[in-house]
């Protein structure tokens, strides 16, 4: 019988992405021990599949697992048989004969976890999918929003950039809204889908100075790989000109997020990308231990209850 997954973040209602962010508290204090590695999860194994170029992801599912001692075993597309033309359905059907958990996976192509979700009985998540969805990193942004600025009810977050090619704003604007919070959207007309503000419930805008109503601006990297030869602006130079997001463009208070890699000087300044007031640093941090929750959520929680194993993480496994 096929496990429960994460592939979209619409697969988690309000309760459940509360549920896990709670749990990622629990293990954020973990990570303050000494010995920062737990049992939980010690005789499951977990297989990474990235066909897609990463850092912060992978290593963050790769350390997650590791930290909750699971078997934990890295496919990349390089070096593997997909490079032979084996299939992304045959490369899935392979590695469930080994009987993993867990499949995480990126894939450039959107759509390709729920396809591999149908030949596998392991759980699949969802690392990155095309300019699809990428909902682990919009349950990091939660967490991250909701520990370093406060309760999600009632914000404002504005997506600058790159709509368009972005899985982190595709899952994020759901996301937000899920905890409560108001959603627009701004960046040059070529780069904001047609249809978002009937199809996704938001406001948007071309005029960047709209980020100044914002309690927190989350900045997009401009996705050059998917954006073909055409382009979509004049220039980088000019984008930057008018789009990129410095201090001098933001009032006091306002917070800044980047889900990375930054494309320094065109979507955003240097000087602000290192400014440590920039949630930049505490998503990639903070991206380890929600991973956690989430392995633990659908490996060790009770899927549907409204909270994890029905006892302390700490009687359990820790």
């Amino acid at each position: 019988m096929s496990r429960r997954s994460l592939l979209t973040i619409a697969d988690l209602d309000r309760a459940e992405i509360a549920r896990i962010l709670r749990v990622g508290n629990r293990f954020a204090e973990v990570m303050e021990r000494d010995i920062k590695k737990v049992p939980t999860l010690r005789g499951r194994t977990i297989i990474n599949m990235f066909f897609e170029a990463s850092t912060r992801t992978s290593t963050s599912f790769e350390l997650a697992g590791k930290r909750l001692s699971a078997d934990v075993v890295n496919v990349k597309g390089s070096g593997s048989s997909v490079e032979k033309g084996e299939t992304l359905k045959d490369t899935v059907i392979t590695l469930s004969s080994y009987l993993p958990d867990v499949i995480v996976i990126r894939h450039q192509s959107v759509g390709a976890c729920q396809m591999a979700a149908r030949y596998t009985d392991a759980a699949v998540i969802n690392a990155g999918d095309g300019k699809h969805e990428h909902p682990t990193q919009t349950l990091l942004d939660l967490y991250t929003i909701e520990r370093e600025v406060g309760p999600l009810d009632g914000l404002h977050v504005a997506f600058v950039g790159d709509v368009a090619h972005s899985r982190v704003a595709r899952s994020g604007v759901r996301g937000f809204q899920t905890m409560g919070a108001r959603v627009s959207l701004i960046g040059p007309p070529t780069l904001l889908p047609r249809d978002a503000e009937a199809a996704l419930g938001v406001t948007t805008s071309t005029d960047v100075r709209d980020i100044a109503d914002a309690d927190v601006v989350y900045v997009l990297r401009m996705q050059l790989e998917r954006m073909g030869p055409g382009g979509f602006v004049p220039s980088l130079r000019e984008y930057a000109m008018t789009y990129g997001i410095n201090h001098a463009r933001l009032r006091p208070g306002q917070r800044v997020m980047h889900a990375g890699p930054i494309n320094r000087g065109v979507e955003i300044s240097g000087e602000l990308a290192d400014d440590p007031a920039t949630l930049i640093e505490r998503q990639a941090a903070n991206g380890m231990v929600v991973r956690m929750a989430v392995l633990y959520d659908l490996l060790a929680g009770p899927a549907g209850s409204t909270e994890p194993a029905g006892a302390p993480i700490g009687a359990v496994a820790v």
